[in-house]
Formats: C-alpha cells, sequence, structure tokens
C-alpha cells in the first residue's frame, strides 16, 4: 500500500498544481458565494448549488480524468515497465485524480457557507449532504473515466465516449424516463421508474438531495416514487447505498480492465 501512496501523492501534487484545478475550485467558490449574496436564504442558495453539481461535476469529472488519463499513458508504462504491481498503480491513479478534485469540490461549494455562518439550523446538514452527493460523484465518474481510457486507444474516440456518457446519464436519461412515463402511463410504473432512478448515478444523487430539502413540489415523479417507496429518511439512506455501490463497481471494473490491458 505504501506503493499506491506514493503514486497517490505524486498524481496529487499534479492535479493541484495544474491549472484546471484552480480554474475548477475557484468556479464553485464564486458560484456559491453569488448564489448565497443573492437567493436571500442560504437554503435557496444551496438548492440552486445542487443543480450547478449535478450538471457540471459528472461532466468535468470524467472529460478531464479521461484527457488527464491519456496524458499520464507514457508515466503509466514506465511505472509498469518497475516492480510495481498493477493494483498498486490503479490505486493510486485513482486516488492521485479522485482526492484533488474531491477536496476542490469541498472547498469550493463550502467556504462561502462556512464564512458566512449558517442562518438555519439544519443547513449545516444540508450542506454536508451537498458535498457528499458531489465527492460521490466524482468517485463515480473518476472510475468511469478510466473504463474509457482503458477500452479507447485513440483519444479522440476516448474524448467522445466520455462526453457521450455525461450526455446520457445527465440529461437523456431523464428524457427517456419521462418518455416512458408518458408513452405508457396508463399502466403502474412506479416499480419501474424507481429501478431507472437507482440505475443512474445522478438521478440518485439528485433523489437524495431533494428527499434532504423535503420539497415535493420540486421533486418531479421520480423522486415523488422514491418518497412513496421508501419515506424521506429511509429513502435518502437507500439512496446513498446504492450510491456507495454505484462507486464501488467501476472501481472494480476498473481493476480488472487495468489488470489485463496490454499497455
Amino acid at each position: 500500500m505504501k506503493t499506491a501512496m506514493k503514486v497517490a501523492r505524486y498524481e496529487g501534487s499534479n492535479v493541484l498544481r495544474s491549472r484546471w484545478m484552480l480554474v475548477y475550485t475557484l468556479f464553485f467558490l464564486a458560484a456559491s458565494y453569488g448564489l448565497l449574496r443573492f437567493a436571500g436564504s442560504g437554503t435557496k442558495a444551496l438548492l440552486s448549488l445542487m443543480s450547478v453539481v449535478l450538471f457540471l461535476v459528472p461532466l468535468v469529472t470524467v472529460v478531464y480524468g479521461t484527457v488527464y488519463l491519456y496524458g499520464a499513458r507514457e508515466f503509466t508504462e514506465l511505472l509498469l515497465a518497475q516492480p510495481v504491481k498493477r493494483w498498486q498503480l490503479y490505486t493510486g491513479l485513482y486516488l492521485g485524480l479522485t482526492v484533488p478534485l474531491s477536496l476542490g469540490l469541498a472547498a469550493g461549494v463550502s467556504l462561502p457557507f462556512v464564512l458566512n455562518g449558517f442562518d438555519e439550523p439544519a443547513l449545516a446538514g444540508t450542506l454536508a449532504v451537498l458535498v457528499l452527493a458531489g465527492v460521490a460523484l466524482t468517485s463515480v465518474f473518476t472510475a468511469l473515466a478510466f473504463l474509457i481510457a482503458l477500452r479507447y486507444d485513440d483519444r479522440l474516440r476516448g474524448l467522445g465516449a466520455a462526453i457521450g456518457l455525461w450526455l446520457v446519464l445527465s440529461l437523456v436519461y431523464d428524457g427517456l424516463v419521462l418518455f416512458l412515463i408518458a408513452t405508457f402511463g396508463d399502466y403502474p410504473l412506479e416499480r419501474a421508474v424507481l429501478a431507472l432512478t437507482l440505475a443512474n448515478p445522478v438521478d440518485l444523487a439528485r433523489v437524495m438531495l431533494l428527499l434532504r430539502f423535503d420539497i415535493s413540489a420540486l421533486m418531479g415523479y421520480t423522486g415523488a416514487v422514491f418518497q412513496r417507496f421508501f419515506g424521506g429518511a429511509s429513502g435518502a439512506a437507500l439512496a446513498a447505498v446504492i450510491l456507495g455501490i454505484w462507486m464501488a463497481a467501476p472501481i472494480a471494473l476498473g481493476q480488472r480492465a487495468f489488470r489485463r490491458k496490454d499497455f
């Protein structure tokens, strides 16, 4: 594990020195400060910030992760020529990319609220859930970036696959669910919609956060179904557990692909 941590520290320092990392952190810092200043209340600011996090975190993570891994291909090949086990190298590369992105997100989102203070008792807990959801999505889409970079040797095809994956999970998926509801509205679709929600990490994070906000008017059909089946607290807990599975599965698949990859 010491070798994996050495690789993670080296990769993490490279990511932290990147201009994109600075822009990423400053963007969330500016967005949080601006929303907190003009929204009128911390709850409204967090609700608006939730949409920004759910939209941008998957996009930036999967695209930046894919591009970065292609750029680190020669470094990876160099380390593979050394007495370094593949699982150690994979773990180091994954942590070296995931941890800085998570820290940048957490700092950018949280710092304005911490400095401004919390005007409502439950605001700190909701902010913590928002940050954890963003970190979970960062972990999921970093692992998916590994899978894409290992699957496609051509950088252009890999980048196209990364953007296509984000489009499907963040935009197209909800449209397909709405199309299903509109087309087969006369049939009992609650269980099918629930299964579709569990199959998308972005939808899971959205439902988990909306259950935390407890704003039924903004939950939509999927959130209402989730709340009907599991209730507020238990539904949020189930969403967190399934999101944890979504974090573990791509990591395991990526490690398996990394072991079998002929560099």
